[in-house]
């Protein structure tokens, strides 16, 4: 609702709500999938670009497609909502299967369900939808008393380097806040989004978030919003807003206006996983790619994706590039894993 209410999605920007709903005779509602008919790829992190561009070069139209996700969010989570029940797995199923007769009957090339759970995954893929994975990289907390019994844990040129990172993002002058429900002013929102514009100019061109968009999230959520600042004589220089689901922190955005060395690391995840820790959080999820998060403590946590290709020639390729990209991202996830910075033997004499 925020999303659509400022603008972020709808009108011109290329995400146009088409939420798909399922309902009894009586008007009474069963189940809903979030669907947006997308006219490109941007904002949805399972890219699609070479996809798009080889059908368009053999003479096929790629936009419009469906898009079962939530705008510029790349975090697991159900696609296909049922109300619970016995009659629960139907109403996913019904919905899988109108998504595809939906794509075929609106001349759409495709639909992709992205950052959907596992099981939604599998029952994708045994009703034909092609599967993709990929990898982020998340921080778990088995129970740490505070951020050095996470560092306790870690090799000890791992353990330094943390420090040394730490030390340095903190010269004098510079201080960290971490900003939450009534601490959420107007003049915070400024601050941030101005680092918001900078970060999304420098990276993607159009950043996707509109100023309107932090207001009316900070009205309607602030107890579950988490904004960590950095100040240098009391004026904002930086900041990474994060989110609060019942066990775990989704970092999102970052931006600065000023760059100091480290900043960025403190900022997003080092006072991420502090936070976590406090507040007895089982998981940080620290957004989309970067294997230099794998060296402060994130580790490689698979994704998953389905698709649904109308095109046969068109399925057949991205079937035959998906298996062979599966084998990659579970073969470099291993090897990642291998070269976690914990400890290989806790027992080992410092």
């Amino acid at each position: 609702m925020s999303l659509e209410q400022s603008h972020c999605v709808g009108g011109r920007i290329g995400w146009q709500p088409r939420y798909l709903i399922a309902e009894t005779p009586q008007g009474r509602l069963l189940g809903a999938a979030p669907c947006y008919v997308k006219s490109h790829s941007r904002g949805e992190y399972v890219f699609d670009h070479g996809w798009a561009d080889a059908f368009e070069r053999a003479g096929g139209d790629y936009y419009p497609k469906l898009q079962v996700s939530v705008p510029f969010t790349p975090v697991t989570g159900p696609r296909l909502l049922a109300r619970p029940g016995p009659q629960a797995g139907h109403i996913r199923d019904a919905l899988a299967e109108a998504l595809a007769k939906l794509t075929d009957a609106n001349d759409l090339s495709s639909a992709h369900v992205t950052f959907c759970t596992e099981p939604e995954w599998r029952m994708l893929g045994e009703r034909g939808y092609l599967q993709r994975t990929d990898q982020q990289f998340h921080f778990e907390n088995p129970g740490y008393a505070n951020f050095d019994d996470f560092l306790a844990q870690l090799s000890s040129r791992k353990r330094k380097t943390i420090r040394r990172e730490r030390k340095e993002a903190h010269p004098p002058g510079i201080d960290i806040v971490c900003l939450t429900g009534k601490d959420l002013t107007e003049d915070a929102w400024d601050a941030f989004f101005a680092f918001y514009m900078d970060t999304g100019s420098r990276k993607w061109g159009s950043p996707y978030l509109t100023r309107e968009f932090f207001s009316l999230i900070g009205e309607r959520m602030a107890d579950r919003i988490v904004l960590i600042m950095a100040r240098r004589a009391g004026r904002y220089i930086a900041g990474a807003i994060n989110f609060l689901g019942a066990d775990t922190l989704y970092g999102r955005n970052w931006g600065a206006i000023e760059h100091h060395p480290f900043l960025h690391f403190e900022v997003c995840y080092y006072q991420a996983i502090d936070y976590a820790i406090r507040h007895k959080l089982r998981w940080v999820e620290a957004g989309a790619q970067g294997e230099h998060k794998l060296a402060r403590g994130y580790l490689p946590h698979t994704t998953y994706s389905a698709h649904y290709i109308a095109n046969p020639g068109l399925r057949r390729a991205i079937a035959d590039y998906l298996e062979r990209e599966r084998a990659y991202v579970e073969a470099a996830s291993e090897e990642l894993a291998a070269a976690a910075p914990f400890r290989k033997d806790l027992a080992e004499q410092e």
